[in-house]
């Protein structure tokens, strides 16, 4: 219904990874995972003819914890970069960045088309102390980018120039999943012909939605509601 499609999903032998979540008074949250199977993949369970056809490869940055997982997104990310399609990698998490940023650097390779973060990871990356300096090294790794910044909404590189976009008020009860709905905004918006800075506003509202409710997705009023405030 949500125009969503999965390619080459069979079950397989192994136990299902599963992921704890806690959420604390302040609404951020704290992940214990269980990788399970998932652990298992080779780039031969990546399917290259739906990769190819599409316009986007997205990757996140949890992929690169141990070196079965690295090796298919370097081969992934090479492979999409070798048929024409662009690249996008979210860094996922301060923790991944602080133990695993060679990782990182190894998936990215010689520069990805858009890469997405928040202020933490953008800092730990980039080994700054300030979002604008960051901002300067991460030109170096992806074409565009765009550094998420809580409350304070969001700081996309375009290419061209460095646009700031605030964020929209909400009482946040649970901050799970609003960098997922955020780069799926945002790609969704560039895809459809939107520029940046229209897509970080598209992407900050639908953050704003998931983040004052428990749960990472939003129910079917909110969606309906976010394509009328947007003219979808």
């Amino acid at each position: 219904a949500a125009g969503v499609d999965f390619h080459n999903v069979a079950a397989s032998d192994g136990t299902t990874g599963k992921c704890l979540v806690m959420i604390t008074q302040d609404a951020e949250r704290t992940l214990n995972t269980f990788l399970g199977v998932s652990i298992d993949i080779s780039f031969q369970e990546v399917d290259t003819k739906s990769l190819e056809n599409s316009k986007w490869l997205y990757m996140e940055g949890y992929l690169v914890t141990d070196k079965a997982r690295t090796d298919v997104a370097i081969n992934a990310m090479a492979y999409a970069k070798q048929k024409g399609v662009k690249t996008s990698l979210s860094l996922s998490d301060p923790y991944v960045v602080k133990v695993f940023s060679e990782s990182l650097k190894s998936v990215i390779g010689e520069g990805i088309d858009l890469l997405f973060c928040n202020t933490d990871e953008a800092r730990r990356f980039t080994g700054t102390h300030t979002v604008e300096a960051a901002a300067n090294v991460l030109k170096q790794y992806a074409k565009t980018f765009v550094i998420t910044r809580g409350p304070g909404g969001s700081l996309t590189y375009d290419g061209h120039q460095l646009i700031h976009t605030p964020g929209v008020p909400t009482n946040a009860v649970d901050t799970n999943g609003a960098g997922d709905i955020f780069a799926g905004s945002f790609l969704y918006a560039i895809s459809n012909g939107h520029d940046y800075a229209w897509a970080a506003r598209f992407a900050n509202a639908a953050a704003a939605f998931v983040v004052g409710q428990f749960g990472t997705r939003i129910d079917v009023i909110e969606y309906i509601s976010l394509k009328q405030q947007f003219n979808i």
